[in-house]
């Protein structure tokens, strides 16, 4: 497990349940992990101790298969083998999807309902998500590939925060009365916006659920959920607890796919009054393309990153390469605001380099269901034949790998921690998001240089600085173009902190109160006044 994986938190979770013991190959968990060897990869994976109970599409409040009767198989990153297949929800599917949401908000009792009773609803789902943290999290970790006690210990309790954050809000939106000129009363109406599309993507299933669904259903609205189809199965086993926990049928709606059909179908449709995106750039520029083209329905978007973590000479060097190591590996690298540039002041940048290539090498590498593993595999197959081509970009282009630069292991697609030097701002691994566990080390001479080559990034997401210096951390946190920079600490995801980027890293700002904006309208109520007593 990452050593700083706490910073995650500003407060520490802790597991109110022994962690899951997987079945199987169980015994002696977490003795003789081999770093950087290749023992820990090649040898029969675990069996999770979680079965697969939901692989259909969820619509108005019950199990169906797609129209087409088609599925899709969803694979286990740590050999490619098939865990089961899914649904394969298509135009139709979403059509069946958006009517059920649609009654559910137009004549269904969740808008009507009083916020309070939302809110217990929703406490009660906390409830659940708390009672079968252990479940949900083998289930992420084996379609996902990430460590188990990354899922069970920090992501699974962070979804249940959300909830109950998203909970306590539900009885506090409200507007204003507004003081104008005249004899005359006006207030405020803030409304929900009516039935929220939303898409989410394959590299933290659970927490994007809880980031779209979680204020959209606070607010009073209805909901169609896109799963990635790299990892549809834990948003289906939640969904079914949210209903368990009394939401009303058609309320959430969650339909596996594929971007093309399924997802360019949700971001289309004419009866979808709201479109929340999280994936890659290029993907949100469709995004926003097929819902100006439709209805012109808001778009809140959350895209790629290339965020900077800068070192500065002040820095303590042993704690600035183990939070910079976290910040680019956690998560094996796919966080869309992972520190992929780490800029290294010139004058600690040998024992930085150093540091950090030794770190990377003792990074346990493993299959994901072994306690002490730090990084599992990439999520497929195009995953992580993409990273390895950036890799080789790197090498081609005149960096110097320091480390790693290969697969690890023969089966499943796990990749060695991979460390650059004499990374130069035009290479494409400085460029563009590799979404992996590949490091590159900039070195820089002064702040002014610092922030122009930070800036120089269509990406606008995320920083860090590490600094003792106030001043220091003051300029750069007002200079760096991005929507959120974090001093001497990194991934810290608080529900209250809003999340977001400038630039062509999105529109918009998901979690604590900013979020709710986005599934709000706002309506203006004049009403004149006959000899009012006061004004």
């Amino acid at each position: 497990m990452a050593r700083r994986i706490s910073s995650l938190l500003s407060r520490s979770f802790t597991s109110s349940s022994a962690a899951l013991r997987p079945k199987g190959r169980s015994a002696g968990v977490g003795r003789g992990i081999c770093k950087y060897s290749t023992a820990a990869a090649i040898e029969e994976p675990i069996n999770p101790s979680v079965k697969v109970h939901y692989n259909q599409l969820l619509i108005n409040g019950q199990f169906v298969d797609a129209a087409s009767g088609k599925t899709f198989p969803t694979l286990d990153p740590r050999t490619g083998d098939v865990i089961t297949h899914v649904a394969e929800g298509e135009a139709e599917d979403i059509n069946r999807a958006v009517s059920a949401a649609r009654k559910a908000f137009d004549d269904g009792p969740w808008p009507k309902m009083t916020a309070y009773e939302r809110s217990r609803i929703m406490l009660r789902f906390a409830d659940l998500l708390e009672k079968h943290n252990d479940e949900i999290a083998a289930l992420e970790t084996w379609d996902n590939g990430k460590p188990y006690e990354q899922s069970a210990k920090i992501e699974v309790p962070m979804l249940t925060r959300l909830f109950r954050y998203y909970a306590g809000w539900a009885d506090k939106i409200h507007g204003l009365t507004i003081p104008v000129d005249g004899s005359l009363h006006v207030q405020t109406l803030h409304e929900p916006i009516g039935v929220a599309g939303q898409i989410i993507p394959w590299n933290f299933p659970l927490l994007m659920f809880g980031w779209k669904v979680g204020p959209a259903l606070a607010c009073g609205n209805t909901v169609v959920l896109k799963t990635a189809e790299q990892t549809p199965l834990s948003a289906l086993y939640v969904s079914k607890l949210f209903h368990e926990a009394g939401l009303p049928p058609g309320v959430l709606n969650v339909v596996s796919g594929f971007g093309p059909t399924a997802g360019a179908a949700l971001a289309s449709h004419m009866e979808v009054d709201k479109l929340a995106f999280t994936g890659s750039t290029d993907t949100g520029k469709v995004i926003l393309q097929l819902a100006a083209k439709s209805n012109l329905k808001p778009v809140t978007l959350e895209l790629g990153g290339k965020s900077p973590f800068i070192v500065c000479e002040d820095a303590d060097v042993d704690k600035a390469v183990e939070m910079a190591h976290f910040a680019l590996f956690f998560n094996q690298g796919q966080c869309c605001c992972a520190g992929s540039r780490t800029f290294v002041h010139e004058r600690v940048y040998d024992e930085f380099l150093e540091k950090a290539k030794a770190r990377a090498v003792e990074r346990v590498v493993g299959d994901p269901f072994k306690e002490g593993i730090e990084q599992g595999p990439q999520v497929d197959s195009d995953q992580f034949e993409k990273i390895l081509g950036y890799i080789r970009s790197g090498i081609e282009g005149g960096a110097t790998l320091e480390a790693g630069g290969e697969r690890f292991g023969a089966k499943g697609y796990y990749i060695k921690p991979t460390v650059f030097s004499n990374v130069q701002d035009d290479m494409l691994i400085a460029k563009e998001e590799i979404f992996g566990p590949v490091q590159s080390i900039l070195k820089f001479k002064d702040l002014d240089e610092v922030i122009r080559r930070s800036n120089a990034s269509r990406y606008g997401l995320a920083a860090g600085v590490f600094t003792h210096n106030i001043d220091t951390a003051n300029t750069l946190t007002r200079a760096l173009r991005v929507g959120s920079v974090w001093i001497n600490c990194f991934d810290v995801f608080d529900a209250a902190i809003p999340f977001g980027g400038y630039k062509m890293s999105g529109h918009g700002r998901e979690k604590g109160i900013y979020s709710l904006s986005n599934y709000l309208q706002v309506k203006a109520v004049v009403t004149p006044l006959k000899n009012p007593a006061w004004l």
